[in-house]
């Protein structure tokens, strides 16, 4: 397998809900006019707190600062995995990383947040940390690092001050999880169609807040996702280990789950026919955690 460094140097924000008009051309002009950015990276969630932004620098740049953004002191880098086997069709989301990239990050004290989409899964790891994450994944994956949109090998020595860190810490915080009765429907949208619902968007985005339920957006299995809400109080960016916590009791039950991280708290969708299956299991690693 494979573990791409893209170039994109991100930062993490949170936009306070009632911020939002203030930022209404800026991220219409991300989302909608790429032409007129030069960023390649974006993403938004919004949840019932905020608005998470994800954004490379130049995204960065188009977001003037005021009382309602709050900035995470770190650069991020992304990565993900590809793979050219051909494979038997496995568990989805970052079900299939959770062995190979996200328990051997934990155990070397890497925190990870983590963004799936539809077709692949975006790891960012801290700039900081790239020396320890290649030392600790050089042995599974062909490392290579984009430079001017070409993926050039990364040697394992290329890191300096790279040794792994002690596996050996505290043992991780037990953080509540909950599952709201909201029910997913996870997309991918071809981009040439985004003019034709660009004002459907906007009207979700900032006004309405509710996705048609007559839209032509639907997956095509119709299969609907739940979503497992892992935090009680917000969980800050140090502590490891935290999506290791939900990802690994998924993967070993074989349960396939979209993983996204916000500003506060992190969320899994996972099946909504196996719901009360993935809560057995995640509140079953809890009690072993906590004892």
């Amino acid at each position: 397998m494979e573990l791409h460094i893209l170039e994109h140097r991100v930062r993490v924000l949170s936009l306070a809900r009632p911020g939002l008009w203030l930022y209404t051309h800026p991220l219409i002009k991300l989302l909608f006019l790429p032409c007129r950015s030069r960023c390649k990276f974006f993403s938004l969630t919004e949840t019932p707190e905020d608005y998470t932004l994800m954004v490379d620098e130049e995204g960065f740049k188009e977001l003037p600062p005021s009382e309602f953004l709050q900035v995470a002191e770190a650069t991020w880098l992304v990565m993900n995995v590809s793979s050219h086997s051909g494979a038997a069709v496995q568990a989805a989301g970052v079900t299939k990383i959770a062995r190979s990239v996200i328990a051997p990050l934990a155990e070397h004290h890497v925190s990870v947040l983590m963004l799936s989409t539809y077709q692949t899964d975006f790891i960012l790891v801290r700039e900081q940390d790239l020396s320890v994450v290649i030392h600790t994944l050089a042995q599974e994956f062909a490392i290579y690092r984009e430079v001017g949109g070409e993926p050039v090998p990364v040697a394992r020595d290329d890191s300096s001050n790279g040794f792994p860190r002690a596996q050996h810490g505290p043992n991780p915080t037990v953080h509540p999880i909950q599952s709201p009765q909201n029910r997913f429907c996870v997309l991918t949208l071809d981009p040439e169609t985004l003019p034709a619902i660009a004002t459907t968007l906007i009207d979700v985005l900032f006004y309405s807040h509710r996705f048609p339920s007559d839209l032509l957006l639907t997956s095509s299995s119709g299969e609907l996702w739940r979503m497992v809400r892992i935090g009680g109080q917000p969980l800050g960016f140090d502590e490891c280990g935290i999506v290791a916590q939900i990802a690994g009791p998924l993967a070993a039950a074989d349960i396939s789950a979209y993983y996204i991280s916000t500003f506060n708290f992190d969320h899994a969708l996972v099946p909504e026919d196996g719901i009360s299956s993935v809560i057995e299991v995640l509140q079953r690693r809890q009690e072993g955690l906590g004892s």
